[in-house]
């Protein structure tokens, strides 16, 4: 892997936040991990909304249409009435994975059911994006997703884990000790992980030693792909939203990974500030890199399962939205987010 840094031409300032102190063993039973805290059933917004807020998520819906629904449950909680259902970790992690499969030429989805994981191939190996919860996830449904779709698993070279919670980075050891690979994160999120987790669990597995760091504009090379880091903080501080080029036929598509999606971080408005400066600077760079691809790593968000199945057959590929809508997703996380931060404020 060849790592070098050329800095995007705006940086963005990623200060880290004071981490959330750690729950007890018997509280994160219950309620798994908090990146799945937006995945809960809606409920009604109450009516006691200010305007403004309103405003927020009347915007944020108009964005959605009927096809980026699933991300306007981020605004729920802008209702001060609404109780986030704690989800079961257990039961999530024990879902059956789905079938691996293609999403273009150059990038293979082998995750599970709720985390994703995604295998982007180059000319001198693979990338790993994420590597879910524990060793047994990336033996039993990475290692051999990618095997069933062709790869080999000693070729996972690099692992890009997007954000330092277990549910990304649990089984990024496994690949390590097997096959050497070597692990990538921002410094924002190594140094959470070395310190204090924000989240933990006795099913996920311990978090990686420090290898590589790299912070926003740096580049990530291996052979012929360059993956473009760009740091967006607020799901924690240090996440990492690669940006990257997929191949489909003689067609190249400009894909964007959003590496943390859910408000999982409490009542902390500066973290929100983030997410929202955050989701608006991604906007106008993927308008300016034309992106056409928008993805994620929990696969309720961006229906990745479904659309693997209707890839499999004849028609356009369903992961290519085309840029106006890519902006739009964007845009339904940024609304809800400013609707969310001013609902504190009211």
């Amino acid at each position: 892997m060849a790592l070098f840094r050329q800095k995007m031409p705006t940086p963005f300032r990623a200060e880290e936040a004071p981490h959330a102190s750690r729950t007890s063993r018997r509280a994160l039973l219950k309620m798994g991990c908090a990146c799945c805290f937006a995945l809960a059933a809606p409920q009604a917004l109450a009516d006691a909304m200010t305007p403004e807020v309103e405003r927020h998520l009347t915007a944020a819906r108009q964005a959605a249409g009927s096809d980026l629904e699933a991300l306007l449950v981020l605004g729920k909680s802008a209702d001060p009435n609404f109780k986030a259902p704690m989800p079961d970790l257990e039961k999530l992690m024990a879902l059956p994975a789905p079938p691996p499969g293609r999403a273009f030429d150059n990038l293979y989805f082998v995750g599970g059911k709720w985390v994703s994981a995604w295998a982007l191939t180059t000319s001198d190996g693979i990338i790993l994006l994420d590597a879910m919860n524990n060793d047994d996830d990336a033996e039993h449904t990475i290692e051999r997703g990618l095997k069933s779709v062709g790869l080999d698993p000693s070729k996972v070279k690099t692992i890009i884990v997007t954000h330092g919670h277990g549910d990304h980075y649990g089984g990024a050891g496994y690949f390590t000790r097997k096959y050497g690979s070597r692990i990538v994160l921002s410094e924002a999120d190594w140094a959470m992980m070395e310190t204090k987790l924000e989240f933990d669990h006795p099913l996920w597995g311990r978090p990686p030693k420090r290898d590589v760091v790299v912070t926003d504009g740096d580049k990530v090379q291996l052979g012929d792909t360059i993956v473009n880091i760009l740091i967006t903080p607020g799901h924690t501080m240090g996440t990492i939203s690669p940006i990257f080029d997929v191949t489909l036929g003689t067609q190249k598509h400009r894909a964007l990974l959003w590496g943390g999606t859910a408000f999982n971080f409490g009542r902390k408005p500066e973290r929100l500030q983030a997410y929202v400066e955050a989701t608006a600077r991604a906007r106008e760079l993927a308008r300016q890199q034309g992106v056409d691809v928008f993805i994620s790593n929990h696969s309720a968000y961006d229906g990745s399962i479904e659309k693997l199945a209707a890839a499999a057959g004849a028609g356009p590929n369903p992961f290519v939205l085309g840029a106006p809508t890519v902006e739009r997703a964007l845009t339904v996380m940024n609304e809800c987010a400013q609707a969310v931060l001013t609902s504190w404020k009211a």
